[in-house]
C-alpha cells in the first residue's frame, strides 16, 4: 500500500516546475488515509507503515494535527481519526461553491416532483464526491452521502461523467465491485459508456446497491462536465411508467440547471 501511495504522489506531482513540499504532501496524505478509513480508527504503526514514514516523524505530525483539530485521538492516545476541522473546511467548500449553490433549488424541485432521492456529485479523479442530496420521504438512508466518495464506475453519477470523456482515460482495471452487477472490466464499462452517450443519460441497475436503480445526467456547464445529478429509486417502486417520468423530469431539471448555472456563477473564480 505504501508503494501505491508513493506512486500516486508521483503521478500528481506539479507539472509547472514547482517542487513538491514534502511536509505538506505528507500531511495531506495522512488526512486522506484517515478520512478513507471511515469509522475505523488507526494506530500509529499502521499510519507509519501506510505512508512509509518513520514512526517518530508520524507521531510528531499526528500531535501537531491533534493540537489544531485536524486529527483526533482517544483517551489512551493510541487511536487516531479525522478531526472536526476537516468537517468545517468541507462545509465551507460546499457553502462557497457557486455551482452547488446554483443547483440546490433544482434538486428540491426534482425531489418534490418525483418523490425520490436526488443527488449532485462531482468527479474527482476516478471517484465521485457527493455534494448535495435530497432524500426521498419513502426511502430514507441512515447515513447521508454528502461528503462521501464512490468509485465512478459504480453508480449513475460517475458513469454519466465518465461518458463525457474518451475511453482511453479509463483505468485498465480490474475494477472494484460493489454488487455482482458492477462492471469489473474496462471492456464492460466502455460498452456501457457507449450506450450512455447514445441514450443521453446513465442507468445504474443495482450496480452500486442491491435493490436500487439510478439515473444519471451530466451537467454540461463545463467541458468536459465535472458535475452530474442523479435520481435513485428502489426497484420495488420502479414501474416502466415511473422510469419514463423520472427520465423526463431529470432531463428537464438538467436543462434548467444548465440554462441558469452561468448566471448564478458570474463574477466568481473559474476553479480548476
Amino acid at each position: 500500500m505504501a508503494e501505491s501511495r508513493a506512486g500516486q504522489r508521483q503521478d500528481t506531482e506539479p507539472q509547472r516546475g514547482v517542487r513538491e513540499v514534502k511536509s505538506a504532501a505528507r500531511t495531506v496524505d495522512l488526512l486522506d488515509v484517515l478520512a478513507s478509513r471511515g469509522d475505523r480508527p488507526a494506530r500509529l504503526q499502521e499510519l507509519a507503515d501506510e505512508l512509509a514514514v518513520p514512526r517518530s516523524s508520524m507521531y510528531a505530525l499526528l500531535q501537531t494535527l491533534i493540537e489544531r483539530g485536524w486529527v483526533r485521538t482517544d483517551v489512551t492516545g493510541s487511536l487516531y481519526g479525522i478531526g472536526i476541522r476537516a468537517l468545517l473546511t468541507g462545509t465551507s467548500y460546499l457553502d462557497t461553491d457557486p455551482y452547488v449553490r446554483s443547483v440546490r433549488p433544482f434538486l428540491d424541485e426534482a425531489s418534490e416532483a418525483l418523490g425520490e432521492t436526488i443527488h449532485l456529485g462531482r468527479l474527482d479523479g476516478f471517484d465521485v464526491a457527493y455534494l448535495a442530496t435530497r432524500e426521498s420521504h419513502e426511502y430514507l438512508r441512515t447515513i447521508s452521502r454528502v461528503g462521501r466518495r464512490l468509485p465512478a464506475h459504480i453508480g449513475a453519477l460517475g458513469k454519466a461523467l465518465l461518458a463525457e470523456r474518451p475511453d482511453d482515460e479509463l483505468p485498465p482495471g480490474p475494477y472494484e465491485q460493489s454488487t455482482r452487477r458492477t462492471h469489473a472490466t474496462r471492456e464492460a464499462l466502455a460498452a456501457d459508456l457507449a450506450a450512455i452517450r447514445e441514450r443521453g443519460h446513465s442507468v445504474d441497475r443495482e450496480e452500486g446497491v442491491d435493490g436500487i436503480v439510478g439515473f444519471g445526467f451530466a451537467l454540461r456547464y463545463a467541458d468536459p462536465a465535472h458535475d452530474a445529478i442523479s435520481c435513485s429509486v428502489p426497484v420495488v417502486r420502479l414501474t416502466p411508467e415511473h422510469e419514463e417520468r423520472i427520465v423526463a423530469v431529470m432531463r428537464e431539471t438538467r436543462a434548467k440547471i444548465e440554462a441558469t448555472a452561468h448566471r448564478g456563477t458570474s463574477g466568481v473564480p473559474d476553479w480548476r
